[in-house]
């Protein structure tokens, strides 16, 4: 049997890798600059904990609008060029949204963050496995944890921007010129000419998948659009809830309420780490599994016994927990029998956008009805889920 031997990347390609890494960073800092400002917003527009819930709502519901159209706009002017574009332009919005005078224009301007953010998204990501074919190996799960440097490095950027007592129009105009520079500047190394198809490979047919593999394939499909879920629900409670809970809740400085979504951001990026050599060692099943467990026993008890110190280290956990969720749930989902590859993915990814839907306005219309220490109940509740839900995914392979 022929062993094919793994091809050393060229200089061109690492510079490729290079580049699209420098746009996964720039897409997770820009819009967590804006995050930690949510409370003094929340605070100056007087929303309630709904109105707050629906606003912020807007932006999954602008990445559920425009995800569809990331596909075409790729292939009309190339995934590298829309990353650029969509990186500016979801720097635009982050920054309208900081300085936005009303509840309304708050929302639209997070509408518009949100459709750019997805088209961004859904770029560089057709970009990062189109130079992934080229190494002939992976490197996506490397270049999500970039995206959670740049998290860190956004969320940390505005801690300190707060402390240093610049405005939000400052704050994010800075934050925008430095992210697009940068686009701009990783642009000229991306891979050159237009995205290739599917391998050939593509034309897998759909006869195999009959009755009862059908069901069976349906049934894994819901399956993996809940994990993906449960961890878009469990980041999305740093994103939007994280400094809100820390500040009001067990009344930490704005600066310090930062820590709360860096911490989650910041061990899901060591969770992204080290998680191909937790899934080679123990497979996809036990790591989410384990996953789901730290995340639930880990925020549960900062939820139980509520103390500063100790809902840092909660978010952490929940981090932690669901850092290889997503990955595995679209890598599952790439390989169902009876779908075309790339099929199983964009319904994984489009949908899993729900999570970040939904999530803010149930949590919302909790915390005003119960507290928000109610309200990150879903935390928990994701890690329980994923536990119930990991059999669908592939055990350790002997």
């Amino acid at each position: 049997m022929k062993v094919e031997t793994p091809v050393r990347p060229s200089v061109a390609e690492r510079r490729a890798r290079t580049a699209v890494a420098v746009l996964f960073l720039t897409n997770g800092a820009l819009f967590a600059n804006l995050l930690p400002r949510y409370p003094e917003i929340k605070a100056g527009l007087g929303m309630s904990n709904a109105v707050y819930g629906l606003a912020v709502a807007a932006f999954p519901t602008g990445a559920m609008v425009a995800g569809p159209a990331a596909g075409v706009l790729v292939r009309r002017f190339g995934s590298a060029r829309v990353a650029v574009v969509g990186t500016v332009l979801t720097g635009v919005g982050a920054l309208a949204a900081g300085v936005a005078g009303s509840v309304p224009l708050f929302a639209v301007a997070l509408f518009l963050a949100g459709a750019m953010d997805a088209i961004t998204d859904v770029a560089q990501n057709a970009h990062g496995l189109r130079v992934q074919r080229r190494y002939g190996r992976s490197i996506i799960n490397s270049l999500h944890a970039i995206w959670s440097v740049g998290a860190v490095t956004g969320g940390a950027m505005a801690a300190g921007a707060m402390a240093l007592g610049l405005s939000r129009g400052q704050h994010l105009a800075i934050s925008a010129a430095v992210f697009a520079a940068a686009a701009f500047l990783a642009l000229p190394h991306c891979l050159p000419g237009p995205d290739a198809e599917p391998e050939a490979d593509g034309d897998r047919p759909r006869e195999a998948c009959r009755t009862g593999t059908l069901h069976r394939t349906t049934y894994v499909l819901v399956a993996l659009v809940l994990i993906a879920t449960a961890g878009t629900l469990v980041e999305d409670a740093g994103n939007s809830w994280a400094a809100l809970y820390l500040s009001d809740s067990l009344h930490a400085s704005a600066a310090l309420a930062a820590t709360g979504y860096i911490a989650l951001v910041g061990a899901q990026f060591v969770g992204r780490i080290i998680g191909d050599r937790l899934v080679d060692r123990f497979g996809r099943r036990a790591v989410a599994r384990a996953g789901g467990l730290i995340a639930a026993a880990g925020m549960g008890l900062a939820l139980a016994v509520p103390t500063l110190p100790g809902t840092v280290l909660g978010f952490a956990a929940a981090g932690f927990g669901v850092a290889t969720l997503v990955p595995a749930a679209m890598h599952e989902a790439d390989a169902l029998p009876g779908l075309k590859p790339g099929s199983g993915l964009t319904i994984v990814s489009w949908l899993m956008r729900l999570g970040f839907l939904l999530s803010p306005p149930v949590v919302g219309l909790v915390a005003d009805g119960a507290g928000l220490r109610v309200g990150l109940l879903v935390v928990p509740l994701a890690g329980v889920l994923v536990v119930l839900l990991a059999g669908v995914l592939q055990p350790r392979r002997r």
